[in-house]
């Protein structure tokens, strides 16, 4: 099924505040949560849909990306699309300060259970990688070596073997802070003995040392779309590091760079050269082919008459658009060729030409056309 557009879902315009998109976001939060629309698979769809909305747009970077390219952002580096959401707690736990807000303080009933490890998000990671102006033409594929923390495979990412280990922290009993007061005076400071966590790990794993995650190195495989443009960003989702106690994993940000190329330039979506005639080429006019810069043959009609500087187009042949349909296109931009040495006979046959135009000419034979071609470059 064909996702919404998100603005769409939160019912405001491209140019909302983060504030306004905050609100939409509550408004629909309140209308389709769980607890006022128990059994009611409809209104559990649209919760998350406005979930997911809500996520990306809230997300300076991702609506940045989202602006660009659409719901393809987040698979042009081969992952999965947008953060996302696993099911509803995931939801409440993502966006617990807002359900609170609105619930007045917690976002649903919750039995009393085992203390656990607070999950937490990964980070994101940021990667450059360079390409060539062909590849930025004609799409590519990079392969992205970095390091990042993974999930522990030991523990499954909970730091222990088993749950049992977990206990609440006897000192601050699961509270994570320690209260002291001085006269008249009370202050908090974190717990010294959990680390300000609420709990601790009795032997934990050894793999990660309790820590739920370990350091690898990786290879990815990243596709870089047609039409891509310098310092754009492409987002992969979830291979950034991983995220604590079982926590999501944060996205790893593609920094494109486009090197620039010896003959050829971007210009939006066009693609621009220029191309050396003959002075009879610009006069009399010619059909000339030029390679493009990913080796397909255009032939271009210089006009009769055509002067230097001239910008010929042939549409559709540039970059592809990232977002909509279609290419910019090819401009060339004309020069002309000033040859520095002449056959006697070809010499000659110009200061004929330039007698009969009254174009007066230097006379001595190492600059015999410099004046000429002077004049006529202006």
């Amino acid at each position: 099924m064909e996702k919404r557009d998100y603005y769409e879902v939160l019912g405001v315009s491209k140019t909302a505040s983060n504030d306004e998109i905050k609100r939409a976001y509550r408004k629909l939060a309140m209308q389709y949560h769980p607890d006022r629309n128990p059994d009611n698979k409809e209104a559990e769809e649209k919760f998350k849909e406005a979930a997911e909305a809500y996520e990306v747009l809230s997300d300076e970077t991702k609506r940045k990306q989202y602006d660009q390219f659409g719901h393809a952002a987040g698979q042009m580096g081969g992952g999965a699309g947008f953060e996302g959401f696993q099911n509803m707690d995931d939801i409440f736990a993502h966006f617990g300060d807002i359900f609170g807000d609105i619930f007045g303080g917690g976002s649903r009933q919750q039995t009393k259970r085992k203390p656990q490890p607070t999950a937490k998000r990964g980070h994101d990671l940021i990667k450059e990688v360079s390409i060539t102006l062909e590849e930025a033409f004609s799409g590519t594929k990079k392969e992205i070596t970095y390091y990042h923390f993974t999930s522990c495979s030991t523990c499954r990412g909970k730091g222990t073997e088993q749950e049992k280990n977990i206990e609440v922290c006897p000192k601050c009993r699961g509270t994570g802070e320690m209260h002291y007061r001085q006269g008249i005076f009370v202050y908090s400071q974190s717990c010294a003995e959990c680390s300000g966590q609420g709990f601790i790990i009795k032997n934990p794993c050894n793999t990660c040392k309790g820590q739920s995650r370990i350091q690898k190195y990786d290879t990815l495989s990243v596709s870089i779309p047609k039409g891509i443009f310098n310092s754009a960003e492409l987002r992969v989702a979830e291979k950034g590091d991983a995220g604590i106690y079982g926590g999501k994993s944060g996205d790893l940000i593609i920094s494109v760079h486009v090197m620039p190329h010896k003959h050829f330039k971007r210009a939006d979506d066009d693609i621009e050269c220029t191309v050396s005639t003959t002075y009879p080429q610009l006069v009399l006019g010619a059909d000339i082919d030029i390679t493009n810069i990913d080796g397909t043959k255009e032939t271009i009609k210089i006009p009769r008459g055509c002067p230097v500087g001239e910008r010929i187009s042939i549409k559709g042949k540039g970059f592809h658009k990232i977002r909509g349909k279609g290419r910019g296109n090819l401009v060339v931009t004309i020069t002309c060729n000033i040859p520095k040495n002449l056959s006697a006979e070809a010499e000659s046959s110009l200061r004929t030409y330039a007698e009969q135009i009254g174009s007066d000419v230097d006379d001595t034979s190492s600059g015999a056309i410099s004046g000429f071609f002077k004049r006529f470059l202006g």
